[in-house]
């Protein structure tokens, strides 16, 4: 299984999962995978329908939102309001998990958090995002 990192009692972000990855998710209570990687960044990795498919098959909801570079407006609050949406735990996952810790940061963010708690809520799942706009 991939180092799953906590963020939040129902948000966690992770590097590189697998498909065979995602029965697991659901017995470990996730209701939503969302993928932050875009089809073909790296020969050999799954596919955003093979992602699809086997979340399908383990009872999960799956969600592609792909991330390259800095997340844009429309992507952070896809991921927002996929995250919001779900009621339940969710994990985002990316190639290191950082765009995914991003996505959800600036979306908290533009929900009004307090940026330094952010920085905070994110170095405590092991990712530094002392850069983030403030």
């Amino acid at each position: 299984m991939a180092d799953i990192r906590p963020v939040t009692a129902t948000f966690a972000v992770a590097p590189q999962i697998a498909p065979g990855d995602l029965a697991a998710l659901k017995q470990d209570g996730y209701g939503l995978v969302i993928n932050n990687r875009p089809d073909h960044e790296q020969p050999g990795q799954p596919t955003s329908a093979e992602f699809e498919a086997a979340a399908t098959a383990a009872g999960l909801s799956y969600v592609h939102i792909p991330v390259v570079g800095l997340a844009t407006p429309h992507q952070v609050a896809a991921m927002a309001g996929a995250v919001a949406g779900q009621g339940g735990k969710v994990l985002a996952f990316c190639r290191s998990g950082t765009r995914s810790i991003t996505a959800w940061s600036l979306g908290r963010l533009a929900a009004g958090q307090d940026r330094d708690e952010v920085v905070s809520t994110a170095a405590a799942a092991g990712y530094d995002l002392s850069g983030l706009p403030g």
